[in-house]
């Protein structure tokens, strides 16, 4: 089977990554399901960027991979969980571009180390740098990321996120992003159905993707969780 591959993917499948794992399962073109269809692979890291988003998004060496997941009763386990399978297709990649250690560096300043949903200072190594206009709507590559970019671009594009042992709130995000694409349905944070500007919908007149759809973020607290809290509790002012 491997034989029947392209350079860039012989390369992902040689690789010890987890990403690697999850493709050389999937390369059968078969389904798998997330409870018990991936073998050295902890359910945790399937869904995200290290696993099968990432495999989806693609790289600057590599296409992304055309995956379908659906719900379904395992005939394993019996239970109803999502089962993914790759069509063996693949698609234009949908990539970040690098963040140069020194823009990291700028950018975990500028937000003082500190996780935008519970406002505390963290360790470098337990905070997500998250491009609030999420890659799942880019369409293409990421623009280049200048180091030297103003502190008023750093505001405007990135925003920081926990990941530790608790929880990961950027996989909340990507989830929560990967529903609104589905589903034309903005997301909920906490779970509170709440927007600083627009209602749930999608805007239909505003792309799904590309660079006009930033537009159809704005007003979801996913997408700026700081404008989100200060709207909400400036209502909650006005009415109490």
């Amino acid at each position: 089977m491997a034989n029947n591959l392209p350079a860039n993917l012989l390369a992902l499948r040689s690789k010890e990554t987890i990403q690697s794992a999850v493709f050389r399962i999937l390369e059968d073109k078969k389904w798998h399901c997330r409870g018990c269809g991936y073998p050295g692979v902890e359910s945790g890291q399937l869904a995200g960027g290290g696993g099968i988003q990432g495999l989806q998004r693609g790289t600057g060496s590599r296409p992304g991979l055309v995956i379908n997941s659906e719900s379904n009763v395992c005939h394993s386990c019996k239970k109803r969980l999502v089962h993914d399978r790759w069509t063996g297709e693949t698609k234009q990649a949908n990539s970040t571009s690098n963040i140069t250690p020194k823009l990291a560096e700028r950018i975990l300043k500028h937000h003082k180390y500190t996780d935008v949903i519970e406002q505390r200072k963290r360790q470098s190594h337990e905070l997500v740098i998250d491009h609030r206009f999420p890659m799942e709507r880019w369409g293409a590559t990421e623009e280049k990321n200048d180091p030297a970019m103003s502190e008023d671009e750093i505001e405007r594009k990135f925003q920081l996120l926990k990941k530790d042992s608790s929880g990961n709130h950027n996989l909340l995000k990507s989830r929560a992003c990967e529903l609104c694409i589905k589903n034309h349905k903005r997301g909920t944070p906490l779970g509170i159905r709440f927007y600083y500007q627009g209602n749930q919908e999608w805007p239909t007149s505003i792309p799904q993707k590309g660079k006009g759809a930033e537009k159809g973020c704005i007003g979801c607290g996913w997408y700026d969780f700081t404008q989100w809290r200060t709207a909400l509790n400036k209502q909650l002012d006005s009415k109490y």
